[in-house]
């Protein structure tokens, strides 16, 4: 048997239990979706959101890149983000990394010549690298100079959501979402939370947004 040809039948066999234990369970889902969480999470095979956190369909709007990155000029995050947040009206924002990525492990080597593609995305790690320098060139051991350049990264996905219009615009309007920055261990597989941010935290005024027009210059 071909291996696609397996999760046909993998589905069809999980979708016959799942209607034994809930006949209702499809009809329902059927008639649309509010999922609480927003899931901005690592494309890594191993880390599937709903698995690790043991939640059914329809809890859990995901969106998934290399490295788990919020970045102001991918169109496709954003749009994920603005949807999540003004339509679905998500409580909760979680930007999940993973110890032991791939990505920021590349991030942390010279570019290669044959990833020009993926050279441009993680120039954005890259630049998480630098902010960061002095700490984690102090750390010897290079699994672990990796695992923390990916919590830092964590934490800069987070700060990158709050300082949007999108996020920023509800906060002020609707007092919602919280912004949660988790990392995943695949050796144990726990959660760790990192960060916390929400609509009264403490942020640097040049990020915040302002709808009153400025002084025209003398």
């Amino acid at each position: 048997m071909r291996s696609h040809e397996k999760l046909l039948l993998e589905n069809k066999a999980w979708a016959e239990e799942t209607r034994r234990r809930k006949p209702e369970f499809f009809e329902q889902l059927a008639h649309g979706q509010q999922p609480e969480f927003l899931w901005i999470g690592c494309a890594d095979s191993r880390v599937p959101a709903d698995i690790i956190v043991n939640a059914e369909p329809g809890l859990i709007f995901a969106h998934r890149n290399i490295a788990n990155q919020v970045i102001a000029t991918d169109l496709n995050c954003l749009s994920v983000v603005q949807y999540a947040v003004q339509v679905l009206k998500v409580k909760h924002i979680i930007v999940c990394g993973h110890y032991n990525c791939g990505g920021v492990k590349a991030a942390l080597s010279r570019q290669r010549s044959d990833f020009t593609l993926l050279n441009k995305w993680l120039l954005h790690v890259k630049d998480v690298y630098r902010l960061h320098r002095d700490e984690l060139d102090a750390i010897n051991c290079v699994d672990a100079k990796t695992n923390r350049l990916v919590e830092l990264n964590v934490i800069e996905q987070v700060n990158n959501l709050a300082f949007s219009s999108i996020v920023q615009n509800v906060w002020r309007s609707e007092q919602r979402p919280m912004i949660h920055g988790w990392v995943y261990a695949l050796d144990d597989g726990l959660l760790k939370q990192l960060i916390t941010l929400g609509p009264e935290s403490a942020m640097d005024p040049i990020y915040r947004w302002d709808d009153e027009p400025a002084e025209p210059a003398h």
